[in-house]
């Protein structure tokens, strides 16, 4: 079977599609905001609430209120795109603005910031987004070798922790094991030392939870059967979370990073940055983007190869034995020879993408399109991208809800740019002048590196997945070493 669908790619050229008014509406002013967010968040869920209207304006381009609404959201009337074709309007900075809306139509205070608005929230064409972006990609590059064994160390502890909650209990909660291995991981990267030794200690990644909690609070429920539904909107997603109860938690954690992280600090002073600034911008790239996106990477990644089932843990053993092998051990060459774990991680990230949501305010008044029609979008109007949704259309991958090992293998690889989760295409590259995620190759090597440390330990496995409040829970049920 072809790995992408036979309306790959949409043969109609744009100036021939018809032009339609863009379908749908926001209701009655505050009551039409809070309809949309109960059933958003109770009474359909993200995925149902966005797949019922495409079916109910039958287009892929329409217009809602998105969440959290009132009274979070300044103005929570947005264009929702949910398609490949649409989506990548929101990587076009000559036609969209970036400015604020990382976390969507709402933003959370600076008080979580140092008092600062960090890179992820500059547009391109603000002056300190390039010096900040081009200072994250400078590090990002001169970090590359330290990459591949400051993560070997890393998961040979994760891995020994994980055997030794199997002995002990017969399973194993692989979330918070990896959470702790993760933050560990990238403080050590990032500042050149285990947050071990520092006065953080252990508990660095409970205390970066809690931040990254209160921030995003606002886009979650918490799915307690004993809290009522209006209790929990009131609570979550009417006003924001106060910055004063995380605060002791993230100063400790800032001021171990700050002290550890001078090297790289004063090499931003030298860019043009001050100290204070940029310390808090790293700790933003560390703490928020790096280990708030390990949380949703690494469960996802292994719940699909885990459910996956032993043919394809075979498969993998096998390519990455042999590679490592003739390589010489795990090395980048290694990881780029290696064609079914690649595949694997890319259909990890479409089917799964670590960030659920993108957004932009149009420029100007802007024409896009979908695979069967054109629509203009006003200026000053907000665009809201659900990845989850767009990765998986239709006419662009066959059986798009399924987890298919191999549909990047051969010819399948030049679906690759479609596989949307770094605020660009697969095929893109960051740069100090796009919103593209810095750390996006680094995302992309450990997510390789998981599996490969994986496989050079352990033939198969088994695992039970579920949700949490962002991303999946993992749960390992058993593990075979390789002899």
């Amino acid at each position: 079977m072809s790995s992408f669908s036979e309306n790959y790619p949409s043969a109609v050229p744009s100036d021939v599609l018809p032009l339609r008014e863009i379908p749908g509406g926001y209701g009655l002013p505050f009551f039409g905001p809070i309809k949309d967010r109960i059933d958003y968040y109770y009474n359909q869920g993200p995925d149902e609430f966005f797949r019922a209207r495409i079916k109910k304006y039958n287009s892929t381009v329409y217009r809602v209120n998105g969440p959290p609404g009132p009274f979070n959201a300044k103005d929570p009337r947005v264009v929702v795109v949910l398609d490949a074709v649409s989506f990548p309007i929101l990587f076009d900075t000559s036609k969209v603005l970036k400015k604020n809306v990382f976390t969507g139509t709402f933003m959370p205070s600076t008080h979580f910031t140092g008092g600062y608005r960090v890179c992820s929230y500059l547009d391109p064409s603000e002056p300190k987004h390039a010096i900040l972006k081009g200072f994250f990609l400078s590090l990002l590059d001169r970090l590359h070798k330290e990459l591949i064994p400051t993560f070997r160390s890393a998961a040979a502890q994760l891995f020994a922790d994980l055997e030794a909650e199997l002995s002990d209990n017969g399973q194993a909660n692989f979330n918070p094991i990896s959470d702790k291995m993760s933050f560990d991981f990238l403080f050590r990267l990032f500042a050149g030392k285990s947050s071990y030794d520092t006065h953080v200690g252990g508990g660095g990644n409970a205390n970066l939870d809690k931040w990254l909690f209160f921030q995003l609070a606002p886009l979650i429920t918490l799915g307690l059967k004993f809290l009522p539904n209006c209790v929990e909107d009131w609570l979550l997603h009417t006003f924001p979370l106060p910055y004063f109860v995380v605060k002791s938690g993230y100063e400790k954690v800032h001021d171990a990073f700050d002290e550890a992280a001078g090297k790289l600090l004063d090499e931003a002073e030298k860019q043009g940055l001050s100290r204070d600034e940029a310390s808090h911008n790293l700790m933003f790239l560390t703490g928020f983007n790096s280990y708030g996106g390990t949380k949703l990477l690494f469960p996802a990644l292994l719940k699909y190869v885990g459910t996956g089932g032993e043919d394809l843990h075979r498969r993998l053993a096998a390519e990455i034995r042999a590679v490592v092998k003739e390589e010489g051990g795990v090395t980048l060459a290694a990881l780029e020879k290696i064609s079914l774990t690649k595949s694997v991680v890319w259909e990890a990230l479409r089917m799964e993408p670590p960030i659920q949501f993108q957004y932009a305010k149009a420029k100007q008044d802007i024409t896009i399109r979908s695979h069967e029609a054109s629509y203009v979008i006003k200026k000053g109007e907000t665009i809201c991208g659900y990845q989850p949704i767009a990765t998986k259309d239709p006419k662009v991958f066959v059986n798009p809800e399924e987890f298919v090992a191999d549909r990047f293998l051969g010819s399948g690889e030049k679906l690759i740019k479609y596989v949307y989760w770094s605020n660009g295409r697969e095929t893109d590259n960051p740069t100090a002048d796009n919103k593209q995620c810095p750390a996006k190759d680094m995302v992309v090597l450990l997510s390789r590196m998981m599996l490969v440390e994986f496989f050079i330990r352990y033939d198969t496995f088994s695992v039970e997945a579920g949700k949490l409040l962002l991303g999946s829970s993992v749960t390992f049920k058993s593990v075979t070493r390789a002899e």
